[in-house]
């Protein structure tokens, strides 16, 4: 008989993930704050009490740090030895490092991931794993569920900071691809067609590839909000500031972000980026 799985958090990641662990035959229980929005065969509990007692894994997948901190201390108290907390959330790596520490008789990963919704729905999400790596073989099957390419970087807090190099990257390419687009529109050219001819060669880019028809089209529904990106942006400017790295470019993009925010566009996909750049072109 295979280990109990508990699944917290089913928000646009979570759902898919715990849907992929379903389909591949597993009978996860769950717990959400908002209840009633668990996949079909999964084994909804009202609270933590009742998901603590019947999981051997616990995979938590929620928005920021003070959310993992306050689903800890929930569990907390009714936690048993043996048991190994996986945590998806993108959250700070030093905070990681402290919930470890604080846990004497559980273990813990830290396994952020990305590829967006799609990457969720598909199965094939990048998982970056902090931690013991006999921690992360005992978790790897039920990663494999929703994972195509899962990465061991090292001790606890590991996980966290490759993702926050990932999240770099992520707004980098998102700008560029939002520059371009911008210009291609300026000098007239199809954008589709120019989208066609450029996404698989050198100045390929999965943000270019997945948000370029969604820029296209305005099309804004999210696979990440604005608001979320912000969060992992103060985690990257934040740890970045500990770290005595300087970041210009992150930091002005955070500054776009910030602008659209402002004008109530903080719940629409991370790709509305190009709005702030129309803007500044006075087409926005």
């Amino acid at each position: 008989m295979g280990e109990r799985l508990g699944f917290i958090g089913l928000g646009i990641m979570g759902s898919d993930m715990v849907g992929n662990l379903i389909k591949a035959g597993h009978s996860p229980t769950v717990w959400n704050r908002t209840p009633g929005e668990s996949p079909d065969g999964a084994n909804e509990v009202p609270d933590l009490e009742t998901l603590a007692g019947k999981s051997d894994l616990i995979f938590i997948c929620v928005s920021d740090t003070p959310d993992v901190v306050e689903v800890i201390e929930g569990l907390r108290p009714h936690l048993q030895p043996g048991q190994l907390i996986v945590d998806h959330s993108t959250i700070s790596p030093f905070e990681t490092r402290d919930l470890a520490a604080s846990l004497s008789d559980q273990s813990w990963l830290d396994a952020p991931v990305s590829g967006g919704s799609e990457g969720a729905a598909r199965g094939t999400l990048s998982t970056m794993v902090g931690g013991n790596e006999a921690d992360l073989e005992r978790a790897r099957p039920n990663l494999s569920a929703y994972s195509t390419n899962i990465t061991h970087l090292g001790p606890v807090g590991n996980g966290q900071l490759a993702k926050l190099v990932n999240q770099i990257l992520v707004v980098g390419n998102q700008l560029a691809a939002s520059e371009a687009l911008l210009f291609a529109e300026a000098a007239g050219l199809d954008l589709p067609t120019t989208l066609d001819a450029i996404k698989d060669g050198a100045a390929g880019s999965w943000m270019l590839a997945n948000r370029g028809p969604q820029m296209i089209a305005n099309d804004w529904r999210p696979g990440f909000t604005i608001n979320l990106q912000q969060k992992d942006l103060r985690l990257v400017l934040d740890t970045a500031d500990e770290l005595g790295t300087p970041l210009p470019a992150t930091s002005l993009i955070f500054q776009l972000y910030r602008g659209l925010q402002a004008a109530g566009h903080g719940h629409e996909g991370n790709h509305a980026l190009i709005k702030a750049l129309k803007q500044l072109a006075g087409s926005g």
